[in-house]
């Protein structure tokens, strides 16, 4: 499917989830995207959030959502268990995807989806909201080779308590939940985006919760050329959300937030996201405050993607493609080695 030049992107939500109303109110006032419609398997539901959220149209099935003609992409905030077949189904019906984090519950379905956007000759893009964020087209200018030489290791983590735990579907394990797929996504894939590959074998401890699920997860990341890297994620302890990045010639310290503010009354409770870099080795160096523009990580996503379709940008999406599959092989290995117990080496897609 290809796009008018100029016209804004044409895009139907499935689903009502929480995480859906925000995406809707961030990306209301964007040009370059117009949500038209959105999906619920209950009409009284769908017509409800349609109204309250300003939406033209509303259906009452998955199905009827992909059969509406006049919609170029489809926005997938279902829960974990529900996006590849999904996705799948979006994508044979000739519409493009974005997709929340984590792609999919695991590498085979990854690499599948992918396969079906091959096929169909449409885009899909796996969003992180921070990937699109002003802040980490600053970090990767800071992190090249000239201003912080080699990178040599870092560590990120992500954490916070969770509401309700009794009836959240991040503790349901037949809904893809536990910290690792839901926290643990983000630390691995802005590891991922700092050190340019998967690394070459895993080592992970979780503590399990008694639905089955990882309620905390840390993992020790090694590469083939000898960096290392530290991930921690929880559904346990109070928000955190830190990496720091150390090269041959520098230090970068980050919390790389999805919504970003530059004042502390926004009205949506999006905070500044600190950003500081050390240009040097010795310790008597000061850190540099990074200011970087801000707004929503939603927002600057769905932009994104209307910008690559209208441009049929496939080396783009290609990239972001070999990025999901190395955050789902690696998400994989933490798994297994955390069940093991022992190193795990990656599969390869």
């Amino acid at each position: 499917m290809t796009m008018t030049k100029h016209k804004p992107l044409r895009m139907g939500v499935l689903g009502c989830a929480n995480i859906a109303k925000q995406f809707l109110r961030d990306v209301a006032l964007s040009p370059s995207v117009s949500i038209q419609a959105v999906a619920s398997r209950s009409l009284t539901k769908a017509q409800e959030f349609a109204q309250a959220n300003h939406i033209a149209r509303s259906y009452g099935s998955y199905e009827s959502l992909l059969a509406d003609k006049s919609l170029d992409a489809i926005y997938i905030p279902l829960p974990n268990s529900m996006h590849a077949e999904w996705a799948i189904r979006v994508m044979q019906a000739g519409k493009h995807v974005l997709c929340e984090k984590p792609l999919a519950l695991n590498l085979a379905e990854v690499t599948r989806m992918f396969e079906v956007a091959d096929q169909n000759q449409v885009m899909l893009l796996e969003s992180y909201p921070y990937w699109f964020q002003p802040q980490t087209r600053d970090l990767l200018t800071c992190l090249s080779p000239d201003n912080f030489g080699e990178i040599r290791s870092m560590q990120a983590s992500f954490g916070f308590t969770l509401a309700n735990p009794g009836t959240n579907i991040r503790m349901n394990p037949s809904l893809g939940g536990g910290s690792l797929l839901d926290a643990g996504s983000y630390p691995i894939s802005l590891i991922r985006l700092v050190m340019q590959t998967a690394p070459q074998r895993v080592m992970a401890h979780a503590n399990w919760s008694e639905s089955g699920v990882d309620i905390s997860m840390n993992a020790t990341l090694f590469y083939a050329d000898g960096r290392t890297a530290h991930m921690s994620c929880a559904m346990n302890t109070s928000t955190h959300r830190r990496a720091i990045v150390t090269g041959s010639n520098g230090t970068l310290e980050t919390e790389y937030l999805n919504h970003t503010s530059d004042t502390l009354s926004h009205p949506w409770n999006y905070l500044p996201s600190q950003m500081r870099v050390r240009r040097g080795t010795a310790n008597s160096i000061p850190f540099e405050d990074i200011q970087s523009a801000t707004g929503s990580g939603f927002c600057f996503a769905a932009e994104a993607f209307a910008e690559v379709v209208s441009k049929n940008d496939t080396g783009a999406i290609q990239r972001a493609a070999a990025a999901s599959k190395d955050i789902a092989a690696t998400l994989d290995a933490i798994l297994a080695s955390a069940r093991s117990g022992q190193i795990v080496s990656l599969a390869q897609g």
